[in-house]
């Protein structure tokens, strides 16, 4: 599975980006993808996730409010709509998919992941 993220670049703080994740095919109904990032020096972060046959999103604490996952299954795309944003949002914005996650959270159960797209929020 190859994972293409896409749509980041430099905004400034209130700023609003949408983030997007094309996924090459699921191998199965409860697949579920998720946002990852990481900012410099930093471990990554759990961001958002969402399956593909569920309406249900998982969102992070620094999502929550602020960022809005969504899904479009006919072209197997992963939607991060990101507004407010603020300087601690600057990170680079995985993609990543797994199969039959019981906890979509644990981002080291993700099996595969995209290159990133790097948001950058200035002051």
């Amino acid at each position: 599975v190859q994972l293409q993220a896409s749509g980041g670049g430099v905004v400034q703080t209130g700023a609003s980006l949408r983030l997007s994740c094309a996924v090459s095919r699921r191998t199965g109904n409860d697949d579920a993808v998720a946002w990852v990032r990481q900012a410099p020096g930093m471990e990554r972060e759990f961001v958002a996730a969402i399956r593909w046959l569920s309406n249900s999103p998982f969102y992070g604490d620094a999502a929550k409010g602020r960022f809005t996952i969504a899904r479009d299954n006919a072209k197997n795309v992963v939607y991060l709509q990101m507004n407010n944003l603020r300087p601690e949002d600057t990170a680079l914005y995985y993609c990543a998919t797994g199969r039959g996650l019981a906890i979509v959270t644990r981002i080291n159960d993700y099996e595969s992941w995209g290159l990133g797209t790097l948001v950058t929020v200035s002051s």
